[in-house]
């Protein structure tokens, strides 16, 4: 009765504080089903790196084949971003309602449509039609991916696990750069709908989210989906009857998006939207959705620029997954921060050699280095390493909330910077990348 009433006023701590439960598994093994279920999820992640990726390679054949300006294709390029900001409307609450595997499965059924509107599209607007609704299941996918992971994993391998989910949409990234350059726009985009479509099919034998049912009241199935993800011979009473009690400390919240802006979670809402703001702010989106562009305005060769980019971001994303928990989280970040401000600034004095007839020879190769150097810095910590803390910072009855206005700050934030782009380029191409700085 004591440890019970102990557990209780540390959970009622932690509550004032708008953190997650201290009493969490402490155990360092992973189990198989934690693996596969992991791995399921994470089809979602490699879907939305697939979808960044698209445009880059696809730029050429698709203003070729339809004929599109280039307002139209940065309108087509961006408009996923407005999806996005649909999505962020509503992707906490459609978890916290539906559950995560419900959600997961529904996003995945809207980005299979726009994969497939975008291979067979017609005009540009099929083509945009197709794009927004990969932004809405893509931005659902971004914020709970992570977060089901989180909830299903060991605490000792949470961090790694999670930044998986940055692994792999940087290897969607890179599959697109890949074979963008040898086949078609059209079949490009029915390769982007195969992890969408394994998505879907995996989800049927993963459990759900044991947090997600003890909100809702399931303990009888909270206690089968922990045995199934501890293992069968391992005593899962504590840790459910931790969860269960953490979960009913903040039965007793109202679930408002509003509740969010209370002053408990101040530092935790300001940490996780000026994180959000940050990864867009430095020009990811233009830099990766126009990399192509961006390669031939510098006069060096677009296919081999973007093979560099496929090649060098994998292993580095690789690199930070091992590293996340060791080096933790605000080392990476300053880290990733400092290597994309240094690498915009090579860029932008690259491209004002252009006006030099005596430095012109040199734009080609420091724009290379430039943009090598930013992708390594942006995918080891601001690609990925904000919704991962985003996934820790917030407790249940919130994180839904939580998660809502992060995506939909993200989209807001990644459209002004993806739409804007092209126009800022063919006013200033050392400006456009300055800016970012």
């Amino acid at each position: 009765m004591e440890e019970r009433l102990l557990a209780r006023t540390t959970i009622d701590e932690a509550k004032q504080k708008g953190e997650e439960s201290p009493h969490e598994n402490d155990s360092s093994s992973a189990t198989l089903v934690v693996v596969l279920s992991t791995m399921v999820a994470l089809c979602g992640s490699l879907c939305t790196g697939c979808a960044i990726g698209y445009t880059s390679p696809a730029q050429s054949g698709i203003m070729e084949s339809l004929g599109l300006s280039v307002a139209a294709f940065s309108v087509f390029g961006s408009i996923d971003t407005i999806g996005g900001v649909i999505g962020g409307l509503v992707n906490g609450t459609l978890a916290d309602l539906l559950g995560r595997k419900a959600t997961m499965w529904f996003s995945e059924v809207l980005c299979t449509a726009g994969w497939l509107l975008i291979a067979f599209g017609k005009n540009a607007w099929w083509l945009d039609i197709g794009r927004l609704l990969l932004g809405f299941g893509n931005v659902v996918n971004c914020y709970l991916i992570p977060v089901y992971i989180a909830e299903i994993s060991p605490k000792s391998l949470r961090g790694a696990f999670t930044s998986a989910n940055q692994l792999m949409i940087t290897t969607g990234v890179s599959l697109m750069y890949f074979i963008g350059n040898v086949i078609n726009w059209r079949i490009l985009a029915l390769i982007g709908v195969i992890p969408s479509l394994l998505h879907i099919l995996g989800l049927f034998f993963i459990p759900e989210s044991p947090r997600w049912l003890a909100k809702i009241g399931k303990h009888k199935e909270l206690e089968a989906a922990l045995q199934s993800l501890r293992g069968e011979n391992a005593d899962i009473s504590k840790e459910a009857a931790e969860i269960i009690d953490y979960t009913e400390a903040f039965q007793q919240d109202s679930e408002r998006f509003l509740d969010l802006f209370q002053w408990r979670y101040a530092h935790s809402l300001t940490v996780g939207v000026g994180l959000v703001m940050l990864q867009d702010l430095v020009g990811s989106g233009a830099i990766v959705c126009y990399s192509s562009s961006i390669f031939a305005n510098a006069g060096f060769p677009s296919s081999t620029g973007t093979i560099s980019m496929a090649v060098i971001q994998v292993p580095a994303v690789a690199l930070s997954v091992l590293v996340t928990d060791k080096l933790g989280r605000r080392p990476l970040l300053m880290i990733s921060a400092v290597g994309t401000c240094l690498s915009c600034l090579l860029i932008g004095l690259s491209f004002s050699f252009l006006g030099f007839d005596k430095l012109q020879h040199l734009t080609p190769i420091l724009v290379y280095i430039g943009i090598m150097g930013y992708i390594v810095a942006f995918v080891m910590g601001m690609a990925g390493l904000p919704w991962v803390i985003m996934s820790e910072i917030f407790p249940i009855y919130v994180k839904g909330s939580a998660g809502s206005l992060m995506t939909l700050v993200d989209s807001l934030c990644c459209w002004l910077v993806v739409y804007v782009f092209n126009f800022s380029m063919e006013w200033s191409s050392s400006g456009a990348i300055t800016i970012y700085l």
